[in-house]
């Protein structure tokens, strides 16, 4: 929606911010003077911004002041204590019954145990009066239509859409974007063993990661974008025993290489790198000297590569967590203090148990085992417990797809730990990758890796990242590298991408003069052609999109949105000329080429691919 703000975007996926209850029906309280999901912003000074009461926002504020009286009078002897809905206009489903619609009506009658029916044929009335008797209302809708079993639909003039064009023009960058809600989220993903290079399954969960802390600022949200290194376990030291062996074969290439060790080439250059700075002095010493010093120094070169191929991808972190520094640090042992402390530990043949199965877990887990190591999931409790003591009020984990049991084990700890709920975990399923009828596979043991940096530098990091984004996460994706590379329609990326480019093209051609006047929004009345009304009806969806995006946690639909936006310019591109001998309608449809290229610009900005000028 135009004026559509992204506020609640952040509640649970369950928690629908439509279906928020407001006081009970003895109170016909509307939205008061509380932040609206729906209110246009308008750039005052610095980066504050003030809220502009929209069209949509005073429609909702009318239904929902007369909500308690349409209940009442489709059922009379009704006393007091329903909570009812707040009404949320959303862009209709269907254009044969209007451009708005919302199911208010339905969702009042179903908590009234009314007929939804007679409650939104008082509500169509009581809206209708309301518009006839206002101006700016009147101006802006041309119908108020009830459909189905109580769906209230409006139907808005040209005048409304026009002025859609006028507020990107006027809030640029900011359109659609609301006020900070305040909110700290913290959102962990690609989160990998440093025992090798960025794989193609961290490309797909980094490029949505990425995204979705995008679309979660866009919303008003503090996010903070987290990597941890799981370098405390087990594979730590597989990976300074295969580094020790490489080493080693510098000098003598027969040297043995451990059976379950990461026999990739990647290792060839950390080795080389050893070599050069300490020489000799792990040739002839024993595991006990250089196991730990071998496995940190792999695991920070490695660390490095990753971030370099993270920062190339399009993607910076905030927090890179050391898991062996929570424990050097004494966090992890901190974490099983406040556990404990609050009578969710015990102690069983040696070891400290958590009682899991208090949180709904399907048995307890072992924090501690009986030889006093802390396990892998005491390195997870801790790091969670950090996330939450620097504030964060949700914290999102992307995780792959071979985890999906380790899910309520984290919601367990979490929960005992005082904040239930907090948690949420999203599985990047796995990917396909393709060239042509080919599968290509990778694999760290069998030591050939292909790897994300390999993929990117094939079919460019904003193919790449498009791909990646194009499913939702939890379902298997095919990647067809020939098509990410071909420049035509079929290429989505270099669809959406071309639509942006010919914006820019259509702008440079027009005389300066021209551009200027368009500028200043004086000549939008013109904008009356069916392509131009359905190019700024797709504009005026970015804030509803966006909110959708970040509250289901689906970046995915990003890309649909895009491809949407650029199929409806390019169909008003064919149908409409732009430049032609009538100034006015030049300048009108200039200024929406203007909007166009700035949501556009805006949509491929939140899925972190760039908005070209030239192709």
């Amino acid at each position: 929606m135009g004026t559509g703000a992204c506020a609640g975007a952040d509640l649970p996926r369950d928690e629908d911010p439509a279906q928020r209850a407001l006081p009970p029906l003895t109170r016909e309280a509307g939205r008061g003077g509380g932040a609206s999901e729906r209110g246009a912003l308008r750039t005052t000074s610095g980066t504050q911004r003030e809220h502009v009461v929209s069209i949509l926002q005073r429609l909702e504020q009318i239904v929902d002041a007369r909500l308690g009286a349409a209940v009442r009078r489709a059922q009379p002897g009704l006393n007091g204590g329903v909570a009812l809905p707040a009404a949320s206009f959303a862009p209709a489903r269907d254009a044969r019954f209007g451009d708005y619609s919302t199911p208010v009506a339905m969702q009042a009658a179903k908590a009234a145990r009314t007929n939804p029916r007679a409650v939104g044929e008082a509500l169509r009335a009581a809206l209708e009066e309301a518009v006839a008797a206002d101006a700016e209302l009147a101006g802006a809708v041309t119908a108020i239509s009830l459909a189905g079993a109580g769906f209230l639909n409006l139907t808005m003039a040209p005048a409304y859409w026009q002025s859609i064009v006028a507020q990107v023009l006027r809030e640029g960058a900011d359109y659609a974007r609301p006020a900070k809600t305040g909110r700290k989220i913290s959102l962990e993903f690609g989160s990998a063993n440093p025992t090798g290079p960025v794989v193609v399954v961290q490309g797909r969960s980094t490029a949505a990661g990425s995204a979705l802390a995008n679309v979660l600022r866009f919303c008003g949200n503090d996010v903070t974008v987290e990597w941890v290194q799981n370098d405390a376990g087990t594979q730590s030291e597989t990976l300074g025993r295969s580094l020790h062996a490489r080493y080693c074969q510098l000098w003598k290439p027969a040297h043995p290489f451990p059976e379950d060790g990461y026999p990739g080439d990647y290792l060839l250059p950390v080795a080389q790198a050893l070599l050069a700075r300490d020489g000799d002095r792990w040739l002839d010493a024993g595991e006990a000297a250089w196991l730990e010093p071998l496995s940190i120094f792999a695991r920070d070169q490695l660390v490095a590569d990753q971030k370099r191929d993270m920062h190339d991808f399009g993607v910076d972190f905030d927090i890179w967590q050391s898991e062996r520094e929570l424990h050097q640090q004494g966090r992890v042992q901190q974490a099983l203090e406040a556990l404990n402390d609050g009578g969710h530990c015990y102690e069983r043949d040696g070891a400290l148990w958590f009682r899991a199965t208090d949180f709904g877990d399907d048995k307890d887990r072992v924090l501690v085992r009986s030889d006093g190591r802390p396990t892998y999931y005491a390195g997870d409790t801790a790091y969670h417990w950090e996330k939450l003591r620097r504030g964060n009020e949700r914290l999102i984990d992307i995780w792959g797809p071979d985890h999906h049991g380790y899910i309520q084990r984290m919601k367990a700890v979490v929960e005992a730990l005082g904040h239930k709920d907090a948690l949420e975990v999203l599985i990047a399923q796995q990917v396909t990758l393709k060239r042509g009828d080919e599968i290509v596979s990778s694999s760290k043991r069998q030591g050939q890796v292909l790897t994300l940096r390999e993929i990117f530098e094939e079919v460019g990091v904003d193919a790449a990242r498009f791909f990646f984004l194009s499913r939702a996460l939890d379902s298997h994706l095919t990647f067809d590298l020939d098509l990410a590379k071909q420049q035509t329609q079929d290429n989505p990326v270099y669809y959406v991408q071309y639509g942006h480019a010919r914006i820019a093209s259509v702008l440079r051609k027009a005389p300066a003069q021209l551009l200027e006047r368009a500028r200043r929004a004086q000549d939008l009345g013109l904008l009356e052609h069916s392509a131009e009304l359905a190019l700024i009806k797709r504009l005026a969806q970015l804030g509803e999109r966006t909110r959708a995006a970040a509250h289901a946690r689906e970046p995915h639909q990003l890309t649909v949105y895009a491809r949407e936006l650029a199929t409806d310019f390019h169909h008003f591109y064919t149908e409409c000329q732009i430049l032609g001998e009538d100034a006015a309608l030049s300048s009108a449809r200039l200024a929406l080429c203007l909007a166009a290229k700035r949501v556009l610009a805006t949509t491929l900005e939140l899925m972190g691919i760039s908005a070209p000028d030239t192709m």
